[in-house]
């Protein structure tokens, strides 16, 4: 038991580190796409991902079958559908709406996978998610909250993400991981491609320039291969509804890396979200006894 405890807690801070990643290279990202399209930088971003993934892969390729194929496939259209319809909701409102509204992907979590799955979930994680949706909104949102175009493709946006974090949870442990994310990097390089050439203005004839270069490059190696092959190895050890919680962590580290390395003024308002959404995580990996239940 202490055993298995100390995997979990193992799993939860390697998660976290998967979060912090993400909210760092989030400012890189937004330097990039103000030149490249949204759709092209996807492509080269998780088509160099694939290439790296594919040499770490490689000596599990023997393990690929099928189930595996789909298993990846069906993660890497999560992914992308998620991404595709956070990028059409920014189209429509603003982007600190759409933080907000896809960091409520961690009270989706669990619900999907009680009514999927019938997982139940401890009462202090069920807490957690909502005290972390509090800190969502006091860090992110600086506008009015209604439901238009762009709230609407945000929620689909929010519940693909749920739905991504849920089945990855129950596919890593079931095939080889290593395979499986490669196959769920393909076929969000193929999605990206797909979409580019159909939806933006170039998708090769870009600026390939430092800031291009940069962001490609760290985004492929820590936002994708490093944050993905970690995420799908270790919700072997953790629950969904966990991870979840860990994952709203990122607009915290986006928020403070931004402070420090680009002089954004973080407000009052800000901090105390900040601060909920820290307290939230720690409440999740409280653990009483008297529950029996394991999510």
């Amino acid at each position: 038991m202490i055993k298995k405890k100390m995997y979990e807690y193992r799993a939860d801070l390697l998660l976290l580190s998967v979060a912090i990643a993400w909210g760092v290279t989030f400012l890189m990202v937004q330097e990039a796409i103000d030149s490249t399209p949204v759709y092209a930088f996807l492509f080269f971003r998780f088509t160099l991902a694939s290439f790296l993934m594919f040499f770490i892969a490689y000596k599990y390729l023997k393990e690929t079958n099928l189930k595996t194929l789909l298993y990846g496939v069906v993660l890497g259209s999560f992914l992308f559908s998620a991404f595709a319809t956070q990028t059409f909701g920014l189209a429509y409102t603003k982007s600190s709406i759409v933080a907000f509204i896809t960091g409520l992907n961690v009270i989706c979590v669990p619900f999907l996978a009680y009514f999927i799955f019938k997982d139940k979930v401890r009462k202090n994680v069920f807490i957690a998610s909502i005290v972390a949706v509090a800190g969502l909104y006091l860090l992110t949102m600086s506008g009015v909250l209604t439901l238009g175009k762009g709230e609407f493709l945000t929620l689909i946006c929010a519940f693909l993400f749920a739905l991504h974090i849920i089945f990855t949870g129950k596919f890593s442990k079931e095939v080889n991981v290593f395979v499986l994310v490669l196959f769920q990097l393909i076929t969000v390089s193929i999605l990206s491609l797909a979409f580019s050439l159909i939806l933006d203005d170039t998708t090769f004839n870009l600026q390939y320039d430092y800031t291009f270069f940069k962001a490609v490059l760290v985004t492929a190696v820590f936002a994708t291969v490093y944050a993905f092959l970690i995420q799908t190895y270790m919700q072997q050890f953790t629950t969904a509804t966990k991870t979840a919680i860990i994952f709203t962590m990122e607009p915290v580290s986006a928020s403070v890396f931004a402070y420090f390395a680009a002089n954004e003024i973080l407000t009052t308002t800000q901090i105390y979200g900040a601060i909920l959404i820290v307290f939230a995580t720690l409440v999740a990996e409280l653990n009483f006894k008297k529950e029996s239940s394991v999510t």
